[in-house]
């Protein structure tokens, strides 16, 4: 069961044990790794490999946000990368207490993906319809994605879990 992690982060899986599928056959992964978890599975599924479970946890989801928004994101990011990545973690843990989480070396080109990647809800539902279950996962609180567009988008597709008051990680209180 493959986990993949957020943007610049690795190892955080364990923020989301109380809703992992540990299955063999479940994928899973945290905003930009919902991404990459989707994308996992797409190939898997065309190759003909078993996969029973999609989870998406928080995922990276800005198809509604202006293309201003995401070129001040970029040049922010290219301006001071450590300020930048300091300010999306406050924000990811927003307005909780941080919990320890590890960085990886990150590169524009993966923020680039995350904020102009387009959810295809076509896609979605092949998969859905092949039998794999689509669990979606977000938090009332998020401050990085637009929750409530996310839950409008995934509703058409998925189970989806809203934690009202639970931040990026889904954490609460």
């Amino acid at each position: 069961m493959p986990f993949f992690s957020g943007f610049s982060l690795k190892d955080e899986e364990y923020l989301f044990s109380d809703y992992i599928n540990k299955s063999q056959y479940s994928i899973s992964g945290f905003s930009y790794g919902a991404i990459k978890a989707f994308e996992q599975t797409k190939k898997l599924v065309a190759s003909g490999k078993r996969v029973d479970t999609l989870q998406l946890f928080s995922p990276a989801f800005f198809q509604t946000k202006s293309s201003k928004f995401k070129r001040l994101q970029m040049l922010a990011y290219s301006k001071n990368e450590q300020e930048y990545m300091n300010q999306f973690i406050d924000a990811c843990f927003y307005p909780y207490d941080k919990k320890i989480v590890e960085y990886k070396e990150t590169i524009p080109e993966e923020l680039n993906e995350l904020l102009n990647y387009e959810w295809n809800l076509e896609e979605l539902q092949k998969l859905v319809q092949r039998g794999i279950k689509l669990e979606v996962y977000l938090g009332g609180k998020d401050k990085i994605v637009d929750a409530q567009s996310a839950k409008e988008f995934f509703l058409q597709v998925a189970s989806l879990t809203y934690v009202k008051d639970a931040n990026h990680f889904l954490q609460i209180n």
